[in-house]
């Protein structure tokens, strides 16, 4: 039996594209800020800010690619050039052989705390300061229902 395909209406098909765009529009753009004022991509912000907020500023690397959104072979290369800039080192877990452990460096941490400020900055003027408080919410609630719905997928 065949499947019936669930078109977009003209409505859901314009708010689709305005999503796609806007997400990729502030995305770009603050991977380029970070890039051009903190010498980093933004997964790589991403993940020394997972680490900063980290017991001992510290994860296994499975946690670490989970909470940072990215796969394993892919965090691994990331915390490898971040090794390479001495931002952050592995340790060998010392419950599991076969698993690591990623740690933000002093380095690495104050490269973040130098990055922070102008990061939120652009975060604030690119994304809060275009919404309203109701928007905002608005914004909040739908994005927490998205990330619940799709957790369960």
């Amino acid at each position: 039996m065949a499947v019936m395909t669930r078109w977009l209406d003209p409505d859901e098909q314009r708010t689709w594209r305005a999503f796609l765009a806007s997400s990729r529009a502030l995305m770009d753009t603050l991977d380029r800020e970070l890039q051009r004022d903190a010498g980093m991509p933004h997964a790589y912000y991403e993940i020394l800010v997972r680490l900063s907020e980290a017991p001992g500023r510290q994860l296994r690397m499975s946690e670490l690619a989970e909470a940072s959104g990215s796969s394993r072979s892919r965090l691994s290369h990331a915390v490898a050039r971040l090794e390479e800039a001495d931002w952050v080192r592995r340790e060998d877990c010392p419950t599991d052989r076969r698993g690591q452990i990623a740690v933000l460096t002093d380095d690495g941490f104050a490269t973040l705390a130098a990055a922070a400020p102008g990061h939120v900055d652009g975060v604030r003027r690119h994304l809060f300061d275009a919404l309203s408080p109701a928007q905002v919410d608005q914004l909040r609630r739908i994005s927490e229902t998205l990330a619940e719905h799709l957790s369960r997928s």
